[in-house]
């Protein structure tokens, strides 16, 4: 896990990045071979992300570690977490295609969630505790992106899918942010599905549902406008796209104070 602080006093976003990276940095309880492990890595990687989402006027929190090894995204109570019966909830133990993959026994959950989804989670939560602190206010951008194919474990396959996918929380995002968004990626010429096809964005459990001051979105991009499928390389055009998420990024930072200001004078 790594997290990148700023030192200078301009307010900075927070930068999620959860399922960048194809490091398994625990093999106990894997019961396929390489070539199985690789190609859920190559499916459900969100390919060159930390890349895509690049900002040094920002904070970055990252995620060190594949999410077929530890999904910091998921609710850590499988009764919480809709994917789980699905076996994808915060230890997969299954493939996107129903195979069996991995043994979770209690002494590896813990360890894992010990080890690697906590500290994560403290780590996130620190750095929107730090922008309370200091400005009263904290803004996460949720960054993430997705197959044009959807995967077989998906609840919504409704296709052709948009070029971006805006993910919300009602309490979590405003309607000034979340029009913001809309507005911004409509202008650039590309489609958006508004919670489709996933729904939802992070926040620390130590806010959620609680204060409104920690304002999160979820920003999905299509893999086709970045990425070889194939190859799971970069194609030409993803240094447009790229440029596109900065502009974004900008345009956020830009305005949050306007974004906050009702929630500001709510009380």
């Amino acid at each position: 896990m790594s997290i990148k602080y700023l030192s200078r006093k301009v307010q900075p976003l927070i930068l999620h990045i959860p399922h960048a990276s194809t490091t398994i940095p625990i093999r106990d309880g894997y019961l396929v071979g390489e070539e199985i492990l690789q190609q859920e890595i190559n499916k459900l990687t969100d390919w060159y992300t930390d890349d895509l989402f690049e900002s040094s006027e920002d904070i970055t929190v990252k995620v060190d570690f594949s999410r077929i090894f530890c999904d910091v995204e998921r609710f850590v109570d499988d009764e919480q977490e809709v994917m789980a019966q699905y076996g994808m909830g915060m230890l997969y133990t299954h493939t996107d295609a129903g195979q069996l993959m991995r043994k979770v026994t209690p002494n590896l959950r813990r360890k894992i969630l010990e080890g690697y989804y906590l500290p994560h989670h403290q780590r996130l939560e620190s750095a929107v505790q730090s922008q309370l602190d200091q400005f009263g206010h904290a803004l996460i951008v949720d960054c993430h992106s997705f197959s044009e194919i959807p995967f077989e474990r998906d609840l919504n396959k409704k296709t052709p899918r948009p070029d971006i996918n805006i993910g919300t929380d009602a309490f979590h995002t405003s309607q000034a942010l979340r029009d913001l968004t809309h507005q911004f990626f409509i202008s650039q010429g590309l489609s958006v599905g508004l919670d489709w096809p996933y729904s939802g964005t992070i926040v620390p459990m130590a806010y959620y549902r609680q204060n409104k001051r920690v304002q999160s979105i979820l920003i999905e991009v299509n893999r086709k406008l970045y990425l070889d499928a194939g190859t799971c390389t970069r194609i030409l055009h993803f240094n447009e796209i790229k440029g596109t998420l900065n502009q974004y990024l900008h345009l956020i930072r830009s305005n949050v104070n306007d974004i906050f200001y009702p929630i500001n004078n709510e009380s």
